[in-house]
């Protein structure tokens, strides 16, 4: 399947009109039908219900709808790639662990775009996963929640973010700050359970720092997953704090007893990468 097949096919679909088509793309009719047959059969399905008036088929319509987006977002990715090309504007790709997305991370992005010349690549990526996306060039920095040591990453820790227990509305252990230990005895929602290491393994070595273990009730692979199933009454987590400003009336939030259980938002880079916007959003975030 080439682009021209796409292209082709949008244009159809507008008009409804292969005579109409044809003119619109400069080409005849009969090697528009051509190409329109040959798109089809590498489908495996009718696009069109070739009568009088021609009509889409649901499969038509549904595949429209879908390369129409695909198209957009190519002449999109040509335009702002032209703009970078010609020094007019310059990309980042930015990769963050979601609960990163309830700190400071929004704010940057906001003044990152409010001059109009940085166009923004987000990635929803898990610290470890934003390592391997750092190597790859993917994305330029990370926002994540674990320290590695990795010689080809730079990393420092822009704050220390306390964590809240999150627990189901209606808990007794909503009446007021509680412990680890008294966590511990509460079956546990645990996340992310794959890849690790992540948070998950964070959280575990908070409660094993005292002594203590959790019975795992059920592992999560995303946040909002975690919070659905503790609204479920499945267990209880542990969350970052800016995590409260998502509203729930099913959850409930307790703060910790325990001064020593935070979460570090950790930014890692590239060693080496001295591209200067990237130099500046360090240097917005007090790393020089």
């Amino acid at each position: 399947m080439e682009l021209r097949h796409l292209r082709y096919f949008r244009v159809l679909a507008r008009t409804l009109n292969f005579t109409r088509a044809a003119e619109l793309l400069h080409i005849a009719q009969p090697p528009l039908s051509r190409q329109i047959q040959q798109l089809e059969a590498e489908l495996g399905v009718a696009l069109l219900e070739r009568g009088r008036p021609l009509k889409l088929t649901e499969a038509g319509r549904f595949f429209n709808e879908h390369a129409s987006q695909l198209l957009e977002q190519l002449d999109r990715l040509c335009t702002d790639t032209r703009r970078m090309g010609q020094g007019s504007k310059r990309w980042l790709g930015i990769g963050f662990a979601p609960s990163t997305m309830y700190g400071a991370l929004p704010d940057l992005i906001r003044r990152l775009r409010s001059p109009g010349d940085v166009e923004i690549g987000l990635l929803e990526l898990i610290t470890l996963q934003q390592l391997d996306a750092l190597k790859s060039g993917r994305i330029d920095i990370g926002f994540g929640r674990i320290l590695f040591d990795d010689p080809a990453i730079h990393q420092f820790v822009l704050r220390e973010d306390p964590l809240v227990a999150a627990l189901p509305s209606g808990h007794p252990l909503l009446a007021g700050p509680v412990s680890l230990a008294q966590l511990a005895v509460e079956p546990f929602v645990l996340y992310p359970g794959t890849p690790r290491p992540s948070y998950a393994d964070h959280v575990l070595k908070l409660f094993a720092a005292q002594g203590l273990s959790i019975h795992v009730a059920q592992l999560a692979n995303e946040l909002q997953t975690a919070m659905g199933l503790v609204a479920a009454g499945i267990g209880v987590t542990l969350v970052p704090a800016s995590v409260q400003r998502l509203h729930r009336d099913d959850i409930g939030y307790s703060a910790l007893l325990d001064a020593s259980a935070t979460s570090p938002i950790v930014v890692s880079y590239r060693a080496g990468d001295q591209s200067g916007l990237l130099r500046e959003v360090l240097a917005g975030l007090g790393h020089a």
